[in-house]
């Protein structure tokens, strides 16, 4: 079916001043997402997994924002730094890309006939398409300027660090990273920073067997941040995937995570922690898991701390295909209103088409419990101390997730300062 005419126009006036690369072994893949992003168009807010989240923001020709405060973390992290401002590679900003375990080649720079990602890039995007059109990710696969292709050959010795750095109030950034890890290898992938006035990207991961692949990254502190990103992984026999976002403030925020989980006995966790201050912030994130091995384990762990009319929305589902028995799929979404003007609304989904299963869902939303409240003041901790603490240990479980501790505690102390800066 034809688009409408409506749709047409939309999708021309947001690719109008878009750079399309069409050369070398990336040409086959863009193109072919530049045919299906003009068979779908871009999303509407009548989509179905957009029924609430308004894209407007994200589809917009034109965007203009304020980057000035954003926040790059893991300083005190002894990693491979690799600096993006606006979406454009900064080499000076940038360590040397060589490091023992993985190597490490920039989107922009692989343009011979024949490249390893190839067998990847704009590949997982595709498949993850299926059974819900995600046309943001297709465009990123299209329109990428730069990225990172990494293939993690063996044990990484240090993480990478992608740090995104915005300075003009008007820029776009799309970007596309591939990760590919050989069997045994692993690393830790760390992103923080706000991009671009409006940011675009894909991460797809392809983990080979007994890999392990680790991801960590901060959105925030910019309140005038617009970002849709997308993760499609696709998870071996005997391997690890694991990945937390904590997302402090933004106007607009919508993560999304496409996990296949296609070989025996693995594992595969996605996470976050969100913190949201005022009615133009909103954040959502949409998670689709696909169990089709056996003996796999999934999560799905999702915190969201909304005051003064703030919305968080978390879609989830989880996918059991026929033969995949003894899987054990999890999926908690959980909200604390501080107020009485925010709201958080779920969509918890389980298909199940195996018979020895063990999946679970539950979605909560809920004020600060005045018990717990009153006993924290009853021992001379000072009101804003008391919400505090109870607002990190709400969000506790989803930083769990957080295998390195080191990690963990540095976005805990941000979330904390941010706590502390908006008292009230």
């Amino acid at each position: 079916m034809a688009l409408a005419q409506t749709r047409l126009d939309q999708l021309s006036a947001r690719i109008a001043g878009l750079h399309f690369p069409s050369t070398g072994w990336q040409g086959k893949a863009r193109g072919d997402a530049l045919s299906r992003l003009g068979e779908v168009g871009l999303p509407a807010a009548r989509d179905e997994y957009w029924r609430y989240t308004a894209p407007a923001k994200l589809t917009a020709a034109e965007v203009k924002a304020d980057v000035s405060k954003g926040e790059v973390a893991f300083d005190e992290t002894d990693a491979l730094r690799v600096v993006f401002v606006d979406g454009v590679f900064d080499a000076a900003a940038s360590d040397d890309l060589a490091m023992d375990g993985l190597e490490i080649v920039r989107l922009a720079d692989a343009v011979t006939d024949i490249h390893w990602a190839a067998e990847i890039y704009g590949q997982l995007e595709t498949k993850g398409q299926t059974p819900v059109v995600r046309p943001l990710a297709t465009l990123a696969t299209a329109f990428a300027t730069d990225g990172l292709l990494i293939r993690v050959t063996g044990k990484a010795t240090r993480p990478v660090h992608v740090v995104y750095i915005g300075k003009s109030d008007t820029s776009d950034a799309i970007l596309h990273h591939c990760v590919m890890l050989e069997k045994g290898a692993e690393m830790t992938l760390l992103e923080s920073g706000d991009a671009a006035a409006r940011f675009t990207s894909n991460l797809e991961v392809d983990v080979a067997e007994e890999a392990r692949f680790h991801h960590v990254r901060l959105q925030g502190r910019n309140a005038d941040r617009r970002v849709n990103t997308h993760i499609f992984a696709r998870i071996a026999e005997q391997s690890t995937f694991k990945s937390f976002t904590a997302s402090i403030n933004g106007t607009m925020t919508r993560n999304e995570a496409v996990l296949d989980i296609v070989g025996d006995d693995a594992i595969a966790h996605v996470a976050g922690a969100t913190v949201g201050d005022g009615r133009d912030f909103h954040n959502d994130d949409t998670v689709f898991i696909t169990h089709a091995a056996e003996r796999c384990e999934s999560r799905q762990v999702y915190k969201k701390v909304l005051k003064n009319g703030a919305t968080g929305v978390f879609q989830g589902k989880i996918l059991v295909k026929p033969g995949a028995q003894k899987t054990d799929g999890y999926q908690i979404s959980q909200s604390l209103l501080l107020d009485g003007d925010s709201q958080f609304l779920a969509k918890p989904e389980l298909e199940i088409y195996a018979d020895d299963v063990k999946c679970s869902h539950g979605s909560t939303s809920g004020a600060i419990d005045d018990t717990a409240l009153f006993y924290l003041r009853s021992r001379g901790v000072p009101l804003r101390r008391a919400q505090s603490l109870l607002v990190l240990a709400f969000l506790a479980e989803a930083l769990s997730e957080i295998e390195d501790e080191a990690l963990a505690e540095d976005l805990r102390l941000r979330l904390e300062d941010w706590l502390d800066r908006h008292e009230g």
